[in-house]
Formats: C-alpha cells, structure tokens, sequence
C-alpha cells in the first residue's frame, strides 16, 4: 500500500501546479479521448509521467515540473498547456476546462478501465459513478512535517475564499444547479472529502493514514481527497479546492495566494502561534456560502464572531500578503456567471467554446 514519509518534507517554497481538464470534440462536446492520449500515442516528451486521465475518458490531468522559483510558475503551467493542447490537436480533440463541463451527461460516458479507478467504482458506487469533476491542486513545499500539519489546519479557513473565487460550475447533467461550485458539492459525495479535521502534529495524521490503510477504507494514501492535506509523498502542502479554469491568469491568482499563505503561515509556526483549531462545522458552513453563492459570498470571520465579505477578505489579503491577483479575479465577472450569461444569450456553442483552453 502506498505510503508517505515525514522524510518527505525537505523544501520550503516549491510550487506544483496539477490542472484536471475535459477532452472534448471539434464542437466543444465531452467525448472520450484519453485511452488515445494517455495510452495509444506518445505525448510530448515534456508530458511524459506527467499525464495521466481520471475517472471519466474525457477527463484528463497534467502536472508541471517541480517549480523552484515561483517566479517561473506562468511558463511552467503555459508549457504544460501548450504540449498538452498540441497533442491532443494531433490526434483530433480538443480541450476544455472547467470545474463541470455544463453538457457533461454522466450516464452517456464512459469510464475509465484503470484498476484503480474500477475498484473505487465497485467500492463507492453511485457518487462515484456521477463524478464528473475536474479542479485545479496546487502544492507548496514546506521544509518540515509538523509545520506542514500546523499550515494545513490553519488553511482551512482560506479554502472557502479560493473556491468562491474560483465558482466555474454552476451547471451539472445539463441543469443549473443553482450553485456557483456544483463541483464542489458534487465531489463532497465522495467518502474522505471536503473539510477536513483539525490534527495535532504529524504523528497524528499519521496515525489516520496507517488506520484508514489498515482497515481498508483506502486503497491508497492518494485516496484522502480533502480540500486541503499534508502531501506525504511530494513533501508539501495541497490546496485542491479551486474549480477548473481556462483562463491561465486565474490559476495563476490561486498559485500566487497559496504560495504567499504557506510562506506566512510558515513564519507563524516559527513564531510559535497556536493553531485556531477552528471546528470543522463552522469551516463547512463557510465552505457552503462559497459553493452556494460565490463572489456575492459573506463567511464566518477568522475570529468566529462576526461575518466578512468576500470582497472585504480580498482586499484585506492582498495588502496583507503583498499580492493582487485574487483581486483581479474578484473584480471581473465570475465563472458561473459567466457561463449563465453566455448561454441565455448567445447559446451552448458559445458557452462550449468559452471553454477551451487558453494557452496566453
């Protein structure tokens, strides 16, 4: 069974960025397409290890390189990108990203043959089944295992800011769900997801990858898909709660905050700041606000007595942080609402195309 190591942790500021994206056809419709791009045709050799497909046949996910220097992040994503949308171009596909791709019909696709992929079906059934969902992970190096822990705790109250920033999913099975982020309720459906609890130090959560190991729950240390974890293997901290996107600029904003967050959260460990030991119930009920409502989002504040608007968290991060593009983000118009937008008025085909994978 696979297994990480507190050993793992060695580097403080790394960056990882894995993108899920939705193989699609000359229209923008989801068609199966990875078997050819993973498996039947050699990808470019950048891509190679470094491409892999998901549960469905028309979802598939990239990783770029390990990013020393988060200065070179954008190149990194955009050449992962390109190689990407070229060989899939080569072998007729194209690609699309989003946290849902709106006229995903899960009862139409097909599912992947992968053992693993095959076991998690017989094992988790129908909310696995209807899992049509792609994201965008970002993974920041800390250079210790406790302090990895400690950051992971306190990252749970930012998750709810990066997904309502993120909401580019408010359709699923052709219907408006209502949501900004039907993703995000929809992968809640999954066992080991969503929100995860507070653990003392990495003993702790040790101990809860071994007990879920042992008793089976998991097949793989891989299949704790919390928003946000301690990465046992790669030695670094993930954030997995942003929707898809195709505009790189957005991804770029989440990148950006989340390395800014470990790095600060980093001097606070050294500083010896407790941990908020936040309870989980009040993180979901703001985690709910983002998926529900979005940009127009109001949470449950750091503090726990009063409530913040997305805007004022914004705004109140960038200065704090030194950073400005989440800002940017919150200031154009939201994913979902511009998918709602284009589809009232200009239909699926512009919806579809809107889609497609920018590679500037």
């Amino acid at each position: 069974m696979e297994r990480g190591s507190p050993d793992s942790f060695t580097r403080m500021g790394t960056l990882g960025i894995e993108e899920e994206c939705f193989v699609v056809d000359e229209r923008g419709r989801p068609t199966s397409g990875t078997d050819e791009l993973v498996y039947e045709h050699d990808p470019p050799e950048i891509l190679a290890d470094r491409l892999d497909h998901e549960l469905f046949k028309f979802v598939i996910e990239t990783q770029t390189p390990l990013i020393e220097d988060p200065a070179n992040a954008r190149a990194a994503l955009l050449e992962i990108r390109r190689a990407l949308v070229d060989h899939a171009e080569r072998h007729g596909f194209r690609i699309a990203a989003a946290g849902l791709h709106p006229l995903a019909k899960w009862r139409e696709l097909e599912h992947a043959e992968k053992p693993r992929y095959r076991a998690q079906l017989d094992r988790i059934q129908y909310p696995q089944h209807r899992n049509t969902t792609a994201g965008v992970h970002v993974h920041v190096g800390v250079d210790d295992a406790d302090k990895a822990v400690w950051i992971a705790n306190e990252l749970r109250w930012y998750v709810p800011i990066m997904l309502a920033l993120s909401a580019n999913s408010p359709y699923w099975d052709g219907f408006d769900t209502g949501l900004q982020s039907a993703r995000a309720k929809l992968f809640e459906g999954l066992p080991n997801t969503g929100m995860p609890t507070y653990f003392e130090d990495f003993d702790a959560f040790d101990r809860f990858e071994r007990r879920m190991l042992a008793t089976d729950s998991i097949n793989d240390r891989g299949e704790l898909w919390y928003d946000v974890r301690p990465h046992t293997e790669h030695g670094t901290v993930e954030l997995r709660t942003p929707d898809g996107q195709a505009d790189p600029d957005i991804v770029m904003a989440f990148v950006e905050y989340a390395h800014a967050l470990v790095e600060a959260l980093a001097e606070e460990y050294e500083d010896g700041t407790p941990n908020s030991r936040h309870r989980r119930e009040l993180l979901d009920e703001n985690k709910w606000r983002a998926l529900r409502y979005g940009h127009e989002a109001s949470f449950i504040d750091r503090e726990l007595d009063g409530t913040v608007s997305l805007g004022e968290v914004v705004d109140r991060e960038c200065d704090r942080l030194g950073i400005d593009g989440i800002k940017r983000v919150y200031e154009r118009e939201s994913g979902a609402s511009k998918q709602r937008r284009l589809l009232e008025n200009a239909g699926p085909d512009a919806l579809c195309d809107s889609l497609l994978l920018e590679l500037e």
